[in-house]
């Protein structure tokens, strides 16, 4: 049996990941924490074989809470699970040893895949978490985002003057879905607008500008 500690600070989140991850015959969610230092506190008393650690939480970052775990327990793996994809988080969470590196958009099965794979002393990265260290590793110039399809079809919507409702009505989604798109297009463009997000997805030839 692989006993896996949840990180994260948002409680639903936890619980989600619960029900995905007990139903496994194999796997079995021993705790669950909601900052980086309790993580830390109850990796030390429940000894888990894998914790699933969120990157970024208010009560303590993640990266710390890996590089702590790692230096405490070198036999439990630490695998982020976030939604922020970037170069400088995922480099910051390999340093401090995470074994691997996953996003929440993960369907369960792969999740469950990639707890087995952490477990068996295996990294485990998302393809696109991979492509960026490849690029790093190389010492090339980084790699434009990657921006998922449906992230470029909300910025090219934005950038057509659609309010989110009106993007939400056009992709059949809801208005927070959009709002969780644009969100991560932002985090991945390294913005805090819709402006600015559409205006660098043009200068990295996401978008087209005719």
């Amino acid at each position: 049996m692989i006993r896996i500690l949840l990180v994260d600070d948002h409680p639903v989140v936890r619980e989600g990941l619960r029900g995905m991850l007990d139903v496994q015959p194999d796997l079995e969610v021993v705790g669950g924490a909601s900052s980086g230092p309790e993580g830390v506190a109850l990796c030390a008393r429940l000894e888990p074989d894998i914790v699933l650690m969120d990157l970024r939480m208010p009560g303590g970052d993640g990266v710390e809470a890996t590089r702590k775990i790692r230096a405490a327990h070198p036999a439990t793996r630490v695998v982020v699970l976030t939604t922020y994809e970037t170069d400088r988080d995922i480099l910051r969470a390999v340093e401090a040893g995470a074994a691997g590196y996953l996003l929440k958009d993960a369907s369960s099965g792969d999740l469950a895949d990639s707890v087995r794979a952490a477990a068996r002393g295996e990294t485990v990265l998302a393809p696109t978490v991979a492509a960026a260290l490849v690029s790093r590793l190389r010492g090339g110039e980084p790699d434009r985002p990657q921006l998922s399809q449906r992230e470029l079809e909300v910025l090219r919507l934005v950038a057509e003057g659609c309010t989110n409702s009106e993007i939400g009505r056009r992709l059949f989604v809801g208005e927070s879905t959009v709002k969780t798109h644009l969100l991560r297009s932002f985090n991945k463009l390294g913005v805090s607008d819709r402006t600015a997000a559409v205006t660098r997805a043009m200068q990295y030839g996401l978008l087209s500008t005719d």
